[in-house]
């Protein structure tokens, strides 16, 4: 592989405490007050996938990521799992965006960085599952995309071969490089960082850019570079009724069959 790996990542909330995140109704945002952040879960494979083709093809592998200065932390734990270097995109300017104006904003970055031959990226994010941005990026970078991806094989220098879920079963795929893949959870198992790298990442490079180092328009990200807009945000309680039918089976199943007809649910 002539050139070197981009791993787009974000940084979301732990998932084991999703249940502790509310809605600020009135500033129309999640309160994540208390809740610990990480790296997206199918991001860290889409990290694995990269270290992995590095091992084999060699060239570097960059982690990518834009947020709030707090989304350094993300970076930080993609180089302890071996990433080489991080770029953050950290800027006021930024706040605000779609799954278009991120696209955009991480397009523009990828543009200014040499030799790029792949742009690895997770499925979806747990906080707000669109799986957007990936198709987005290779759209906006004229690159083939791939998504849905369970196994990569690098098949030569210019060309990596895929399985992808499709429907009910699987399709064998392949892309000439570069081109941008979107790695489901199921194609690896993420390492894990011992002691020494988390120490050894320390001294490798994270580069700090806001909007005009990349060079993209201020219309094209943040707030005023997103078509799609929250207008209004509402939390709803769901109210369940629970009843435990206590009939021999046959009759129990009856009994429920007759009970859902009669709601209108069957």
């Amino acid at each position: 592989m002539p050139g070197d790996i981009v791993v787009c990542i974000k940084q979301v909330p732990h998932p084991d405490y999703l249940a502790k995140l509310s809605l600020d109704t009135g500033r129309g945002t999640v309160n994540r007050e208390g809740v610990p952040a990480v790296i997206n879960p199918a991001d860290r494979n889409a990290i694995e996938a990269a270290l992995r083709l590095k091992e084999v093809l060699g060239g570097s592998v960059f982690a990518l990521t834009m947020g709030p200065p707090a989304a350094r932390q993300a970076l930080e734990d993609a180089l302890a799992m071996g990433a080489d270097r991080a770029i953050h995109l950290c800027d006021r300017a930024f706040a605000g965006a779609d799954t278009l104006a991120t696209a955009q904003a991480l397009a523009w970055a990828i543009r200014k960085l040499d030799a790029i031959s792949l742009i690895l990226c997770g499925g979806a994010t747990i906080d707000s599952g669109t799986g957007q941005v990936a198709v987005q990026l290779a759209e906006l970078l004229n690159l083939p995309c791939v998504t849905d991806v369970v196994e990569i094989t690098a098949e030569s220098a210019q060309s990596l071969v895929m399985k992808r879920e499709w429907e009910q079963g699987f399709l064998r795929v392949r892309a000439n490089l570069p081109a941008v893949v979107a790695v489901d959870g199921k194609v690896n198992q993420p390492r894990l960082p011992n002691v020494l790298d988390i120490m050894a990442a320390r001294q490798k490079e994270i580069r700090e850019w806001c909007a005009a180092d990349t060079g993209v328009a201020p219309a094209c990200v943040g707030l005023a570079g997103s078509p799609t807009q929250f207008w209004q945000v509402s939390e709803f309680h769901a109210r369940r009724h629970g009843e435990i039918l206590q009939n021999p089976p046959d009759e129990a199943v009856a009994a429920a069959v007759d009970k859902l007809v009669k709601q209108g649910l069957l």
